[in-house]
């Protein structure tokens, strides 16, 4: 290094040293004595004295140089002399992992072979250097929390995808994952482990053990008496599972927890480590000692405000301590253990970060005096430690550690030159800068001193056994109410802790969104925003590999404070513009969607493909938006779709193959989101089938094939964003529907558009996962109060009995206690109120984009998917993940935002511009838990009524052709409460059992909708097609349906006589029930039709009346006979009481069959009784055994049988008096005695028919119907039920072009 000073000093940097006649006048240095004593001051030797009087000599800049290198050179010749013996050690100097042949399985490894990723089932790795003698010390730093051994292996082990370090008799592993130790057998050992801790892993050669510490905490020694002797030597190694991964320090860096007496594997570079020691002395006493050039003298200056103006002094004395002091920070070693060091004592005096220009003023320095590539290699390596130390940091009560770096980071970023070189090369492109935007969760509350801040444990004891927060809240105890503000408190202190870490990770955002820091280039934001489209296309683009995904805890922090950031920025143009909207109205207008200004990768659209929307609306876009596609374009769009298919056709085709593993390793060549913590890029990938193919220090870079179409965001500029006079830029191409008003900037719509996308990539799926946290607390609480309960009720004899009980209180309390610190951390940090209002912001943000895209006609197939998803999945999380901690309705507006989100569902659930079955499916599922609960159901009420009617006839529309499924269980729902024996929440038999999911919505109490059953019946009376084509669809689908559940329960009770095969396939299971439960819900929508609307079926003035009428009669007979059959199929099902057919029961098919048949014979006017009395009867299904069963009435014939099983219970009505009322069961007692009546004086007038005048189809009816032209004949019912679905004649396939009646000529 001394080489690079040779000649003159500033060979570097091409400075003009003055003559010294000149120099008096240039510096304002009068005589050189005052050079001299200051140089001699800032040259000082490493124990701060001056030197000798021998050394003493006069210096000036002409012999500086020589100085310099004779004080650099003092020590180290006695360090490098003990540096070369390395005794105990063999193997190279520089210790990485082993990616040539020391591997098992499928591995990731990072550019700097110390990280690694598992891609396979246990897949092994050792690193290059053994160890036979002394001893020695490495470190992991553990990404992810999940199954990995890590330890020491010798180098005859043997690893397989099954078997790995610990599992051979000379490996020995620790697992924290498991909280156990291995070498073959396994104990369990230490503690577990989470995502940023780091273990240690201690080998003592001499004493034969192994030990492990966790975060610096000794875990105690593992193993000892470990094989030693000749030959045996152990290397560093681990096996890990599938995508977990951990980096390795070896010593590389500085160890972040040495022990005393264990050297680390690789020695540290001590010759360096003296020299950059000494010259970052050197540079402190340059900030320390200033000149007086007017009293001449050597004064002491006030560091805070030390500035380089108008001292070329000091700045040419900088520049030779810089000559030495630049290559050496180009190594990681030392950029981590002298300069984050110096930096970071700069900021400990405490105060804003602003209070410290001193920082600034040494990037400037770094800047002027350092060469491009080596400030560079500098910042790079600065900020990778910064970020690992801030990953690393154990939690501590005040967050201590996470501030400090994270107010270094904020002083390095505050340097623009700095953080633009950041932003363009280092945050999204080697590092993984959302990292310093995450608060990790401790998982030992223990060791993050949550017991001191939290010291009163607290839990919510109202809950029922069923799961349910129970209605009847018990009066608090005086000591709870203690216990609960106590714990509220602790609570609160921590929220203002997070607080502290929260705004200054808002801050480091500020920083990077700063659009007026237009020097030397493109302002931050621009930047960021490019950065930050590539960053969610990876995350959009690559959801099936897990490597490259940033985990989903991170997004969830880093959502919150760019929310933050971004409304700050909102605001502060809405000071400056008031002409523009505040952030609380804002939205994302319609014109991003189409204009191609902002790239949403491959995602899909409402109304498809873009490259198809951009053919089919190319007309709309020129007329609406001025937008013109040129043919070129939609040519080259195809012709890229055809390339991109045959290109990821023929590479998975490739993948297929062993032989392609460089394929793989292409594809895979991206790094670890979840990966090291080295935070370099992944660019090996290790295969034990391919290591004969691989060059091992090849990078991998070139053959990366995977197409990731080039973001055209690349190229852009501010100009193209936030445009200029004449150009809007990414609002190019407003609809005439869109109001000419300023929004905001433009940049801060797109920031706004990613927000929404990473709320739908995994931050939704986060927050659903975080609620266990809350589901286990609620369990452990139930199983303590059950407990105490049964203490309280043990005999006092039974003395065994109750040491078990209270073992067991003590095992629950523990728990709870743990669980409530951590619940009280997650929700201060992810269920927080002000997160909660962030997503609420967010739902409205989506609600208010859809409407205005909503208004643009056709062009709102060009919306992105997601926009839909976003609004109902955030609706979703603040409904069900937010409470019982915080409640919805205390939020702003909620009213009227359940209203529009109403709206929205109801127009777009079948809106023919969306296309895609998944969002149409969803919107469905929405709408349906929409309508379960009456908060919801209220606010689908208050939409306009032109809205609801439209709403209601879209869900009436025939069931053929679309899923009609959901849309019928919103029909049920409407419905439920008012049936007949239909105000159950669950069912009568299972009431005993405990429900998956209290909060469901089908476990809701039935709210019913009287308004919108009044729309349905008005649109069934009035429109004369609706009625026959939506009921005659039903009518099919309940035919379907039951038909499918017969055969399948004959299948099962088959199944289930057989001797040799006593179970039942849980899939067969689950579709039977679900017949079965279509079956009731399609009865119970013909119950509701006939109430709300009878004429449909009775006014046989209406042209498909009476065959309406005849289906119904005849579907409901068959379903009463199959179910009410003695000693039939569905008994004997129901009574195996499977798992899986728990909801199959006579109760809830009868009830609903009952309602119909009392609303039609009973609830009516006389002609229509008359008329449905007919129908019934003239049914050839009909018995009137199946009415009377419903009572309880049973054929004597059958009682005879059934006399010596006496306790046999028949179904009856009346035994479910808590569910049918009084005056239902007498409805049901007179439509009997009605039927028995009217069935005997048919039985008595009806004259035998012979066979030939009957209808050759159902054989139940006499020909009525001649078909023109063919003159085939059938009753009327069956060629009307058949021309309702079919044209074609039943005998010979002529096409029916009229049907008249038919009488049998008297003559014969």
């Amino acid at each position: 290094m001394t080489s690079r000073g040779a000649g003159t000093a500033f060979s570097r940097k091409n400075y003009r040293l003055s003559t010294e006649p000149e120099k008096s006048k240039v510096t304002g240095i009068v005589n050189s004595r005052l050079l001299n004593d200051y140089l001699h001051r800032v040259f000082t030797n490493a124990d701060g004295n001056q030197p000798a009087a021998a050394y003493r000599k006069h210096l000036t800049f002409q012999n500086l140089q020589e100085h310099l290198e004779r004080l650099l050179a003092e020590e180290n010749g006695s360090e490098d002399s003990r540096d070369q013996v390395a005794e105990g050690r063999l193997g190279p100097s520089t210790v990485v992992l082993d990616h040539t042949s020391g591997f098992e399985g499928l591995l990731l490894v990072d550019d700097d072979l110390l990280g690694v990723i598992g891609h396979s089932n246990f897949g092994s790795i050792r690193a290059t250097t053994c160890v036979y003698k002394g001893k020695w010390i490495y470190e992991v730093l553990i990404s992810s929390q999940g199954l990995m051994q890590i330890g020491w292996c010798t180098l005859n082990c043997r690893f397989n995808q099954e078997e790995g370090v610990g599992d051979t008799p000379d490996s020995y592993a620790y697992d924290g994952n498991r909280v156990r130790k291995w070498n073959v057998t396994t104990t369990n050992y230490g503690k577990s482990w989470a995502a940023g801790d780091i273990v240690s892993c201690l080998i003592d050669l001499d004493e034969g053990t192994i030990a492990f510490c966790l975060n610096g905490m000794s875990l105690g020694t593992a193993f000892d008496n470990i094989t030693r002797g000749a030959g045996m030597a152990y290397f560093p190694a681990i096996s890990l599972s599938f995508k977990e991964s951990v980096a390795f320090n070896f010593g590389s860096r500085p160890l972040r927890y040495p022990v005393e007496g264990y050297r680390p594997l690789q020695d540290p570079p001590v010759a360096d480590l003296v020299k950059a020691r000494k010259l970052l002395g050197y540079l402190k006493n340059v900030i320390h000692v200033g000149i007086d050039v007017m009293e001449g003298k050597l004064v002491e200056k006030d560091t805070s405000t030390w500035q380089l103006q108008g001292e070329p002094t000091m700045l040419i004395t900088l520049a030779h301590i810089f000559n030495y002091f630049s290559p050496l920070m180009c190594k990681v070693y030392l950029v981590e253990d002298v300069l984050m060091t110096f930096l970071l004592s700069i900021l400990e005096r405490g105060g804003a970060v602003e209070a410290h220009p001193l920082i600034q003023q040494l990037l400037d320095l770094m800047w002027l005096l350092m060469e491009e590539y080596e400030v560079h290699e500098c910042l790079k390596q600065l900020l990778m430690s910064l970020l690992r130390a801030y990953r690393f940091s154990p939690i501590i009560p005040d967050l201590g550690l996470q501030i400090h770096y994270l107010r270094l980071t904020i002083a390095v970023l505050k340097h623009e030159k700095s953080r633009k070189y950041l932003l363009s090369n280092v945050l999204f492109d080697v590092l993984r800068s959302v990292v310093f935007f995450y608060i990790k969760s401790p998982l030992r509350v223990e060791e993050a001193g949550l017991q001191e801040l939290i010291p009163t444990t607290w839990w919510p004891n109202r809950f029922t056994k069923e799961g349910k927060e129970s209605k009847e809240v018990k009066e608090e105890s005086a000591e709870e109410r203690l216990r609960r503000r106590a714990y509220e408190r602790g609570c609160q202190r921590l929220k203002k802790r997070i607080e502290v870490v929260e705004g200054l990770q808002v801050q480091i955002l500020k920083l990077l969104l700063n659009n007026k820091d237009r020097g030397g280039g493109e302002a931050s934001r621009y930047i960021f925003l490019n950065k930050f489209r590539k960053f969610l296309q990876e995350n959009a683009s690559n959801r099936g590999n897990l490597t490259v995904l940033c985990p989903p805890e991170y997004m969830v922090c880093f959502l919150h404070r760019l929310i933050a950031a971004l409304r700050f920025f909102w605001d502060g143009h809405k000071a400056k513009a008031p002409a523009a909207l505040s952030s609380e109205e804002a939205y994302v207008p319609p014109q991003l969607f189409y204009n191609g200004k902002v790239d949403y990768f491959d995602l899909q659209r409402l109304g498809g493909l873009l490259s198809h929307l951009k053919k089919t609306l190319k007309d709309d876009l020129a007329a609406k938006a001025n937008v013109l596609i040129d043919p070129a374009e939609l040519q080259a769009v195809t012709m890229d779709d055809l390339d991109e298919d045959e290109e990821s056709a023929t590479s998975a085709a490739q993948s297929q193959r062993p032989s392609a593993a460089l394929a793989i390793g292409g594809a895979l060549a991206r790094p670890g989101w979840l990966s090291s913590p080295t935070l370099g890029r992944a660019n090996r990938f290790l295969s034990t089938a391919a290591v004969s193919l691989m060059n091992p220090r090849r990078p991998l870079g070139t053959l990366e094939k995977i197409k990731v179409r080039t973001l055209s965001v690349e190229q852009r500029t501010e100009e193209d964003i936030e445009g200029t006079h004449g150009n809007e830029g990414l609002l190019l191409g407003r609809p005439p529907e869109e109001p000419d008003q300023p929004i905001t900037e433009n940049s801060l719509l797109e920031v706004l558009d990613g927000i929404v996308m990473m709320y739908n990539l995994s931050v939704h799926q986060q927050l659903g996962k975080m609620v266990g946290v809350s589901d286990d607390v609620n369990e452990y609480a139930m199983a303590l109060k059950d407990t105490e309960e049964k203490i309280n009720r043990c005999p006092k004899r039974r003395r065994d009995i109750h040491e078990e009980l209270l073992k067991s209180q003590k095992v629950f309390s523990e728990k709870l206690n743990h669980l409530s610190r951590r619940l009280a951390w997650i929700n201060v940090t992810i269920y927080s109120k002000e997160k909660m209002q962030d997503i609420y912001w967010l739902l409205r943000v989506c609600i208010r984009t859809i409407e205005h895209g909503d208004r643009t006609g056709s062009l709102f197939a060009f919306m992105p998917e997601f926009y839909l998803s976003v609004a109902m999945n955030s609706y979703s999380a603040l409904k069900n993940y937010f409470s019982p901690v915080n409640s919805m309705e205390e939020l702003p507006g909620y009213e009227e935002t359940l209203m529009r989100l109403a709206a929205i569902l109801a127009k777009h659930f079948a809106d023919s511009r969306i296309v895609g079955t998944d969002i149409r499916d969803s919107l469905m599922q929405a709408l349906a838990s929409y309508v379960c609960y009456p908060h919801s159901l209220r606010a689908v009420e208050r939409i306009p009524e032109e809205q609801r009617i439209s709403m209601m006839k879209n869900l009436l529309a025939p069931y053929e052709q679309r899923p009609w499924a959901q849309t019928n269980w919103i029909l049920v729902r409407l419905w439920r409460g008012c049936g007949f024996g239909y105000r159950y929440t669950r069912l009568p038999h299972l009431l005993k059992t405990k429900p998956e999911d209290a909060s469901l919505p089908s476990l809701q109490k039935p709210c019913p909708s009287t308004l919108l059953q009044r729309h349905m019946a008005d649109l069934l009376r009035s429109d004369r097609d609706l009625a026959p084509s939506f009921l005659n669809s039903v009518l099919n689908q309940l035919n379907w349906a039951f038909s499918e559940f017969i055969g399948m329960i004959q299948e099962i009770q088959q199944a289930a006589e057989r001797l040799e095969r006593n179970f039942v396939d849980s899939r067969q299971l689950k579709v039977c029930a679900t017949c079965f439960d279509l079956s009731v819900s399609l009865l119970r929508v013909l119950e509701m039709t006939v109430t709300l609307a009878p004429e449909i079926f009775l006014d046989w003035n209406r042209p498909s009346s009476e065959l309406l009428l005849r289906r119904l009669a005849q579907l409901l007979n068959q379903v009463l006979n199959r179910v009410t059959a003695e000693r039939n199929l569905f008994d004997r099902v129901v009574n195996l009481r499977l798992p899986g057919l728990e909801s199959v029961d006579h109760y809830p098919i009868l009830v609903a069959v009952t309602g119909i048949l009392v609303r039609l014979l009973v609830d009516t006017d006389v002609q229509g009784a008359e008329r449905a009395t007919a129908v019934l009867l003239a049914d050839p299904c009909f018995q009137l055994r199946s009415i009377q069963y419903l009572l309880g009435h049973a054929e004597p014939s059958a009682l005879a049988a059934a006399t010596p099983a006496t306790d046999k219970r028949h179904f009856s009505l009346h035994t479910y008096t808590e569910y049918i009322s009084a005056e239902e069961l007498a409805k049901v007692e007179k439509m009997l005695g009605h039927l028995s009546e009217e069935s005997k004086q048919a039985a008595a007038t009806t004259l035998p028919t012979s066979e030939e005048d009957l209808c050759p189809i159902c054989y139940a009816h006499p020909i009525s119907a001649i078909f023109r032209p063919c003159s085939h004949k059938s009753c009327k019912a069956c060629i009307n039920q058949h021309l309702m679905n079919n044209k074609d004649c039943f005998f010979c396939k002529a096409t029916i072009t009229g049907v008249d009646d038919f009488t049998k000529p008297a003559s014969s």
